[in-house]
């Protein structure tokens, strides 16, 4: 004989559905001095140019998903008619795996700034290799580079939100910031916001602080250092490589974690489900079972008699020590 309690237990599975979203961090301050990127593109456009290869690249990850993951390869998303690459046969959608300068090590590439980095290494006449994937098959490109005769479209400014064990703000570093510390233009990441509640703000880390490495890593992008949070324990420290006002230093700096909150335990018709603004509430089996939701709490209850409720804090755990 069946027990009743399976489809129950299905019923309550399908009504509890993806747990709410968490709420934005309390005590956020972006500085407005922070807000725009610097102003230093008459300072770029006076940086050595650099060689010119022909191939201008993007991010090679493909669906939302890959977004949380390191990318391998770089996406060839232009090749420039008659430049040094087009001569030996690169092609748009073909994957950069790795390059080296004639008898260098070979360099994994796996963020545009990576690729710009060693355009800029490259004297001009100099051979550059290239591994690459094209459609599942694996080959090898060669070409001399040639002097730029301008300089390379400046890399876009973005920014990036960092809520769930650091509450921090960062944004790419411009070029003028990312060639200084000896990255690629498009890498490094810029603190331009923290919370209150930070814990890298007892380490001493401040707004305007340049991120260059983490774990010996280079920060070759924001998701780099992102990637290196969302991978941490709560207490864990991170080995941050900072530049501040030309000068670079190491910092241990910690993650945490949300608080969590625990608001209610309690001991003390056959459907309903209504949902008001961002509330929602279910009831089923004369109050068997209800459930209440908002974006940042929950409260459950069975059996008439066990209650629970809880949901996220807007604010990080604090780190003992």
């Amino acid at each position: 004989m069946r027990t009743p309690l399976v489809p129950l237990v299905l019923l309550l599975s399908a009504c509890l559905g993806d747990p709410p979203a968490a709420p934005p961090l309390a005590g956020m301050i972006e500085p407005l001095a922070r807000k725009e990127p610097p102003d230093d593109e008459a300072e770029r456009r006076a940086l050595p140019a650099g060689s010119f290869t022909g191939i201008r690249v993007g991010d090679a990850r493909a669906t939302l998903d890959a977004m949380f993951e390191e990318p391998e390869g770089l996406l060839v998303t232009d090749v420039v008619e008659n430049s040094p690459a087009d001569a030996a046969g690169v092609e748009i959608g073909d994957l950069l795996l790795a390059a080296w300068i004639g008898g260098d090590s070979s360099r994994a590439l796996r963020w545009p700034a990576d690729w710009r980095a060693l355009e800029l290494d490259a004297e001009p006449g100099a051979t550059v290799a290239v591994t690459l994937d094209r459609a599942g098959d694996r080959r090898e490109a060669s070409f001399a580079v040639v002097a730029r005769v301008r300089p390379a479209e400046a890399p876009a400014i973005s920014r990036f939100r960092e809520e769930e064990k650091v509450g921090v703000v960062l944004r790419t570093a411009s070029e003028v910031e990312a060639r200084s510390a000896g990255l690629g233009p498009g890498g490094g990441a810029v603190i331009v916001g923290l919370t209150r509640e930070s814990p890298w703000r007892p380490v001493g880390l401040v707004y305007g602080d340049l991120i260059v490495a983490v774990d010996e890593a280079d920060v070759a992008h924001p998701e780099v250092l992102l990637q290196a949070i969302r991978n941490a324990s709560s207490g864990d420290a991170l080995a941050l490589d900072v530049v501040r006002d030309g000068r670079e230093r190491r910092v241990d700096a910690p993650v945490s974690r949300r608080e969590r909150e625990l608001t209610e335990v309690s001991i003390p018709l056959v459907f309903s489900y209504s949902r008001e603004r961002d509330t929602t509430s279910t009831s089923l089996l004369f109050g068997l079972f209800a459930r209440t939701a908002t974006p940042a709490a929950w409260k459950l209850r069975l059996l008439w008699l066990l209650s629970f409720a809880g949901g996220d804090a807007d604010r990080l755990e604090e780190l003992g020590g």
